[in-house]
């Protein structure tokens, strides 16, 4: 029963709003020595579930990266490079992605692009600049409308992608839960239905990137 301290501890600390990360190593300490370990050995199961969990330390990684390089001018060279293509608008642009987004995940390749990873620093930069080369400077209205919707483009490539791959946590859930209910089904059945789905949110959404490309152009006649 006093390996149930760590608990309590976890339970105090919270209460008394201690930072979360010293909650958890004093709550393990507790409960390591309450069940008969040493403090090394504690220190050593931390290392261990760290290295085969360094993985999840990643997104640690990335986000810094991603800082230097905004700091450094991503950010403008993006919207510079995008502006010498004056053939280029921002609703063609916005499809590409939403194709590469789409397909990727479908492979399984869910984090290889992502509001962190891509939109924000390339993405929205890029479209804003399309637009900038087609219709002049951007008043604030526009810039966050050509910012939604490229975050939209990625909502939407990555929610009708990632189902096509047989081994997302969703597909796997659907099929635990046909199976608690008596309906055996294989995942690949549920990733080929996923498809003509992915298919369809395609056309649509390709749709309104024509339409929101053709109110900017409009706008801008006006």
């Amino acid at each position: 029963m006093l390996t149930l301290l760590g608990v309590a501890a976890v339970v105090v600390g919270f209460a008394i709003r201690l930072n979360p990360l010293l909650v958890v190593v004093i709550a393990a300490f507790i409960t390591g020595l309450a069940a008969g370990l040493s403090p090394v050995e504690v220190l050593k199961a931390f290392g261990k579930a760290f290295n085969e969990n360094r993985f999840v330390s990643a997104a640690y990684l990335i986000l810094p990266v991603i800082g230097v390089v905004e700091r450094a001018g991503l950010q403008e060279r993006a919207r510079t490079l995008i502006g010498r293509f004056k053939g280029v608008s921002v609703g063609p642009f916005l499809i590409v992605y939403l194709a590469f987004r789409q397909i990727t995940s479908a492979l399984g390749l869910t984090s290889i692009a992502g509001h962190a990873q891509s939109i924000r620093p390339m993405v929205a930069p890029m479209a804003e600049g399309a637009v900038e080369a087609r219709t002049g400077p951007l008043n604030a209205e526009t810039r966050q409308a050509t910012r939604a919707m490229a975050s939209a483009t990625d909502n939407i490539g990555l929610f009708f992608g990632e189902d096509i791959f047989i081994a997302i946590g969703s597909i796997l859930l659907m099929v635990g839960f046909l199976a608690t209910a008596g309906i055996t089904i294989d995942p690949i059945h549920l990733s080929i239905w996923a498809i003509p789905t992915a298919i369809v949110a395609f056309l649509i959404h390709g749709g309104r990137l024509l339409v929101f490309d053709r109110k900017l152009r409009a706008r801008a006649g006006a």
